[in-house]
């Protein structure tokens, strides 16, 4: 193991805490939201911002979990952007009661709807189905983006399948509460009026399907928007809303008294004891995780410095071991650990296995743990740094198709909540094997380290510059050394930026890029949340060939 006084060690150190610092720059650059300019305009008007309301809202701000802050990052910048998709939400507590908080960004484009805010309010929607968690709307928009109506309206995954959820959810018992903060415009008027409550602000908030200008155009009648869907007409006159506040704090302070009466949930009965610390220290892992992609590292480590009191039970620990596997807890919460082993490794036939690569034998060993940990009802903790399946006839032959399938099936079928962190390399069907964001993770989260592709950049890079080059000299040109090498470096730049985590971020890839320190308190609130929700089917894996 490196030590402190090592030079790489330092290295190591010095260059994660750099993209730490590059994280937290941006971070910081997205919460202004449309910029200070919009949210002067937006306080005068005796409003607080989103970030503001949460803040006020929850029981501790440092607790607060925020999804999707990089989402929408570099994206439609010809409309003057979209930062944190024009919504503000994340997993924290209000009086008490862990729940889910999405608020509208009223200095983003008035909070109009873009495609990846609907995008993201939907994976919100989802995190509280999976986990019954009760979530409350914080509603100023003005809906809809018109000029990209045709990206956000009509599809399954659009607009209105908000609304399908909000049924849904109060089918299955979840809490929504909704206040209504803002305007609260056409199609979106209904959010907030499917949720349990729904509470309004004097003054700044209405709600109606067609604002007083549309009113005029359509019908001819001249009303103002208060009269037509303001506080007093909704809580005095039409029912629609259930209380009335005279402002942000007061409508916040409502909210806090009605989750303050809810009653407990059902548990799934994970397993918890008092949380412990680790005992080695966990700022450690800045020097002990290398940001050369080619160097190896022993995966173990990092474990330890991320599990209570580093105490980390293996599983087959002499067999399969680019994968390694093993029981532990992380805040108290008993979980089991999947985590990718970047050591190179000598098998007892005496062949040597590259670290990072899944052979058959690994993928056979996780299959089973994963099956254990589902029939001991033990969440399960995927960490990726995983460049992809080992291939080759000796691969081919031994039927790695056959064991990657079995794990994967092992995998998708897991009925205890997964929670992902890509610490590294995320490529190709590693990143499917070790539940990637399409085998639903309960959270999936990267560290600013993290590269997800189908496969690595110089790799991808080469491969795409023969097909380029081809293609050219297939329509007569001619293609010297130094076009070749300019071609490349354009290939490669492109495909580097989008296997970046913001890249992946801003797509909702995944819900969250984090500093490595705080894995375990995002991995612990998961499972509170997970906890809400008792598992209510059988594990089955179906066919699985062996």
């Amino acid at each position: 193991m490196a030590k402190k006084t090592d030079l790489e060690f330092n290295k190591n150190e010095d260059s994660l805490k750099l993209l730490i610092s590059d994280m937290k720059q941006k971070a910081s650059k997205i919460a202004l939201g449309g910029g200070k300019g919009k949210i002067e305009k937006h306080k005068a008007k005796g409003k607080l911002t989103a970030r503001e309301r949460i803040e006020y809202l929850v029981d501790d701000k440092s607790d607060f979990l925020e999804i999707g802050l990089f989402v929408g990052d570099g994206m439609y910048q010809e409309e003057g952007g979209c930062p944190a998709g024009g919504v503000v939400a994340g997993i924290g507590r209000v009086s008490g009661k862990q729940c889910l908080i999405v608020a509208n960004d009223a200095t983003v484009k008035a909070g109009a709807w873009f495609p990846i805010t609907a995008k993201k309010n939907l994976r919100l929607q989802e995190i509280s189905i999976e986990n019954k968690l009760p979530i409350i709307y914080l509603v100023d928009s003005a809906g809809v983006y018109l000029p990209m109506q045709a990206e956000v309206f009509a599809d399954k995954e659009h607009f209105g399948r908000i609304f399908r959820n909000n049924a849904v959810m109060s089918s299955m018992g979840i809490t929504q509460i909704a206040a209504i903060m803002g305007s609260c415009v056409a199609g979106g008027a209904y959010l907030p009026i499917m949720s349990d409550e729904a509470l309004i602000v004097e003054k700044t908030g209405t709600i109606f399907l067609a604002g007083s200008y549309l009113v005029r155009a359509a019908i001819g009648e001249d009303i103002d928007n208060e009269t037509l869907g303001g506080a007093d007409t909704h809580c005095e006159i039409s029912g629609v809303t259930d209380h009335k506040c005279k402002d942000d704090k007061a409508c916040l302070d409502k909210i806090k008294k009605i989750f303050d009466k809810i009653g407990d949930y059902n548990k799934a009965g994970f397993n918890r004891i008092k949380p412990a610390k680790p005992k080695e220290d966990e700022k450690e892992i800045y020097g002990l995780f290398p940001l050369d992609r080619a160097k190896p590292y022993d995966s173990r480590e990092i474990v330890k410095r991320l599990v209570d009191n580093s105490e980390f039970e293996e599983y087959k620990e002499e067999y399969g071991k680019t994968i390694f596997c093993g029981y532990a807890r992380i805040d108290g919460w008993a979980v089991g650990i999947v985590a990718n082993n970047r050591q190179i490794v000598k098998t007892k036939k005496g062949e040597m296995q590259f670290g990072g690569v899944i052979y058959s034998d690994s993928a056979d060993k996780a299959a089973r743990f994963v099956m254990n940990c589902n029939q001991k009802k033990i969440p399960l903790v995927f960490l990726q740094d995983v460049t992809g399946f080992m291939v080759g006839s000796r691969s081919e032959h031994g039927g790695i198709i056959k064991d990657g399938a079995k794990m994967v099936n092992a995998m998708a079928n897991s009925v205890v909540p997964k929670f992902t962190v890509v610490m590294g390399n995320s490529y190709g069907a590693g990143n499917y094997a070790m539940c990637g964001k399409a085998y639903d993770p309960r959270l999936m989260l990267a560290w600013p380290t993290a590269k997800i592709a189908v496969m690595g950049g110089e790799q991808a890079a080469k491969t795409l510059l023969q097909i380029q080059v081809s293609s050219l000299k297939s329509k007569g040109e001619v293609i010297d050394k130094k076009t070749e090498e300019k071609l490349l470096k354009t290939i490669t730049d492109r495909y580097n930026e989008q296997t970046s985590p913001y890249y992946a971020a801003s797509n909702l890839w995944v819900d969250a890029i984090i500093d490595p320190l705080e894995t375990r308190k995002w991995i612990s609130a998961g499972i509170e949340a997970a906890n809400h929700a008792p598992i209510e089917k059988p594990y089955n894996v179906g066919v699985l060939q062996t």
